[in-house]
């Protein structure tokens, strides 16, 4: 079984004979983001499979930030670059769950949390302890948060 890390090494090396510039380049930051994320902290240390996902989780969210920020400034070549790095990076990623499913996810963990006691607001953690083992890498925090608060106003 190869880990990730290895088949972003092996995808480089493929993207880099076929000379493919955007796919290759994007490879490399992210390689060096793992591996600054590896001799980060008191000793170096490999990264499990999970950990080198949430590296390249971070990296696809700083490219999609990155391209509406040079969409706002009308430097759409740049956004456009942006954004196909992001889609470079979103094949190495879980599929994203879509509205729906994320709703029926969050509803139930809402339902679990009013069965604990907790309603209203107040219920926010809770709710959020609940949903993000579930959804861990399949969904952003932000859509997560904002699924909570519209079903727990809701309720």
């Amino acid at each position: 079984m190869t880990t990730l890390k290895s088949k972003l090494k092996e995808d480089l090396t493929a993207a880099i004979r076929e000379r493919d510039e955007l796919r290759s380049s994007t490879l490399r930051l992210t390689l060096t983001a793992i591996s600054k994320e590896e001799v980060a902290g008191t000793s170096a240390r490999e990264l499990s499979d999970d950990e080198v996902q949430k590296v390249i989780t971070r990296e696809a969210k700083k490219r999609r930030e990155a391209a509406e920020a040079f969409a706002q400034g009308g430097r759409a070549e740049q956004a456009a670059r942006e954004k196909a790095e992001g889609e470079v990076l979103a094949a190495y990623l879980p599929q994203q769950l879509g509205d729906d499913e994320l709703e029926q996810i969050v509803a139930a963990a809402v339902a679990e949390a009013k069965g604990a006691g907790a309603e209203g607001p107040r219920a926010m953690g809770q709710v959020m302890k609940i949903v993000n083992p579930k959804v861990a890498g399949r969904a952003e925090g932000g859509r997560v948060a904002a699924t909570v608060k519209k079903l727990l106003a809701q309720g």
